[in-house]
Parts: C-alpha cells; sequence; structure tokens
C-alpha cells in the first residue's frame, strides 16, 4: 500500500509507561495503532513511549527501555495513554517498592499538569488509579478492571464508576476494563479517528472476532460475519462497512470482490450465515443505531444517512434486528447512566 503522507492527519499519541507495566496493557493497544497506520493512510497515529524513568521493569519481568522523559507540553489533540500496573510481577524486581512509589508520584504529578483541554486522557485496566489520583476523573463517568473498582471509587468519590463494562468514554476521558478491554477501546477510537473499515481490518488481524461497545454484552454489529477467512468477501464487507448508505448491488459489490454476482452470493451465504442484501441492511442499521444513540437527528433524517429509502423501511428493518424502537434505544443510554 502507498501511503499518501502529505494529506495524512496526524494524532500524536503518549503512552506512560508506569513501574510494573502490565506488558499486555501496552502492547495491546499499541499493536492496534501499529496495524491502523499499515492498512490506511489518512490518519497516522505517532506513539511516544514516555514515562518518569528511562526503563522499567513489566509485569512479566521483561525490562522495557528507551522511554522518553515526560514532556513539557503536549500538543492539542494528544491522546495520553496511562498503562495499569502489576502488585505482584513475574520474576525479580526492578526497583525497590520505594522507588516505584516515587515513580508513579511523578506520573500523578504530569498527568495533574498537562492533561488539560483538548488531550483526551485514556486509561488502561488500573491505569485508572493514576488518573484518579490526579484528579482527572472526578466527575466523569469512568471503569477499570474490577479487581481495582472499590480503589476507584475512593480516589475518585465524585466520578460515576461503571462496573461491567469494557470501557467507558465520557467527553476527553476513556477509561477501559481489565487488560485485553484495552485493546477493545483502542478499537473504539482507531474507528472514531480513521473509520470502522480502519478498525475492522485491525480487528482481523489481531483475531478479535468478538469486538464488543463499552456498554453492549453483544458481539459488535460492524464485526458480525467476519469470522472466516476469505479475503474476497471480506473485500466486499469492507466496501459496505466503509459506505453503508451507498446503493450497494450484488453486481458492484462482485465487481470488488473479483468474483461473479452468482459466486458472490454464494460465497456470502457460505462464509457469513447470510445473504449480501441482508448483510447491507445489517451495516446500514449499525450506522442508524449510532446515529440514534449519538446524535439528535429526528428519525427521518436517520433513514436517510443510514441509506433507507424512507422511514417505514428503516423502521422495518430495524424491528428484525432490535426487539425495542429506536425511540426506546436513544432513551437507554440515558437511563443506565442514571442507574
Amino acid at each position: 500500500m502507498t501511503i499518501d503522507t502529505q494529506h495524512r492527519r496526524d494524532v500524536p499519541v503518549y503512552m506512560v509507561v508506569p513501574p510494573r507495566a502490565l506488558l499486555l496493557d501496552v502492547a495491546g493497544p499499541m499493536e492496534v495503532l501499529r496495524k491502523a497506520n499499515l492498512v490506511q493512510d489518512k490518519v497516522h497515529f505517532s506513539v511516544h513511549y514516555i514515562g518518569p524513568a528511562p526503563a522499567v521493569g513489566s509485569s512479566i519481568g521483561l525490562h522495557l527501555a528507551a522511554i522518553e522523559p515526560l514532556p513539557d507540553n503536549l500538543p492539542e489533540g494528544s491522546l495520553v495513554v496511562v498503562s495499569g500496573a502489576a502488585d505482584k510481577p513475574l520474576g525479580q524486581a526492578f526497583n525497590s517498592r520505594d522507588e516505584d512509589a516515587r515513580l508513579e508520584a511523578a506520573i500523578v504529578a504530569w498527568l495533574k499538569r498537562a492533561v488539560g483541554p483538548g488531550r483526551r486522557l485514556v486509561s488502561i485496566c488500573s491505569g485508572a488509579l493514576l488518573a484518579a489520583r490526579a484528579g482527572l476523573l472526578d466527575g466523569y463517568d469512568c471503569t477499570t478492571h474490577h479487581e481495582t473498582t472499590s480503589e476507584l471509587i475512593r480516589l475518585a468519590p465524585t466520578a460515576r464508576v461503571k462496573e461491567n463494562r469494557l470501557y467507558v468514554e465520557d467527553g476527553e476521558r476513556l477509561t477501559s476494563a481489565g487488560i485485553t478491554a484495552g485493546i477493545d477501546l483502542m478499537l473504539h477510537i482507531v474507528a472514531k479517528e480513521a473509520g470502522h473499515a480502519t478498525a475492522l481490518a485491525v480487528a482481523r488481524y489481531l483475531v478479535v472476532y468478538l469486538r464488543r461497545g463499552g456498554a453492549d454484552p453483544q458481539i459488535s454489529p460492524w464485526l458480525e460475519g467476519r469470522n472466516h477467512i476469505h479475503p474476497a468477501i471480506h473485500r466486499a464487507q469492507d466496501a459496505v462497512a466503509t459506505d453503508p448508505a451507498r446503493d450497494w448491488s450484488v453486481d458492484e459489490l462482485a465487481r470488488v470482490a473479483a468474483t461473479s454476482p452468482r459466486n458472490l452470493s454464494r460465497l456470502f451465504n457460505e462464509h457469513t450465515g447470510m445473504s449480501v442484501s441482508d448483510y447491507v441492511n445489517r451495516m446500514r442499521i449499525a450506522l442508524a443505531h449510532e446515529l440514534v444513540v449519538g446524535t439528535r437527528l429526528d428519525m427521518e433524517s436517520v433513514a436517510e444517512r443510514a441509506g433507507f429509502a424512507s422511514t417505514r423501511q428503516f423502521r422495518r428493518a430495524w424491528n428484525r434486528l432490535h426487539s425495542a424502537p429506536p425511540s426506546r434505544a436513544r432513551k437507554l443510554p440515558r437511563e443506565r447512566d442514571r442507574a
């Protein structure tokens, strides 16, 4: 793939590496960004590993080095990602507990000073505890690993701590639950920054087939029918996911997949368990759901933006996939947050 660097938008990412860093908290989300940089050229995630020490120990005993100093200033639009830490790392300790406590205090002081408006804070797992100590979660919806929920409530008594969530987004605060949920959160961020097609491609690479939304216990509709390895069908699905509202025909998608319309229909059913038209409708309803929940658009505008010919057609397609009407879906997140 040829990368168009001239028109590429840069997103600065600062991964804060604490002492005893949970290695998967660092590697999982950053692997998402690495792959996202390779599969598209609209957005580039420029990653910096930063901390109060040039080297620290990790949860599995591996030493992490070449860590940049905590910067004095952060550019606007930065993502500041804070990894969690292991209470009992594998192998010999890299530092004394007193030294680790000093380094953690330096991170907290820096977070308090550097993360202002226009900078998004992303905490992975118990990284939320460092953010809470800096006062950055006060008054926000947030989550953390289930084993550190009570500690987060103690450190941030005015925060609205949500349990049983993969991740929570509240303005410029994005927090994830335990360990691998950091991958789910970073896929969510990639989808917002670079589009669903990019997030889908990264998820397939990571073999993350069961990606879910932060408050959704079900499989993400954007990944339904993706648990296969047929490249031609994935190409057709990527095209639909990139622009669900387009008037897709089997003939047009067959050209995308470089096969005949008849063969595409057969392969689509075989590998996804649904017809081409069913898949297109599911992607349109997934887009419509985001518009219903995330905007104040009326249902006629939602139907039009999602590619439906009429509100009536939209509601029929919606009712085939959802037990509650769109108006109920719009109210549900607010009711859940008040609970």
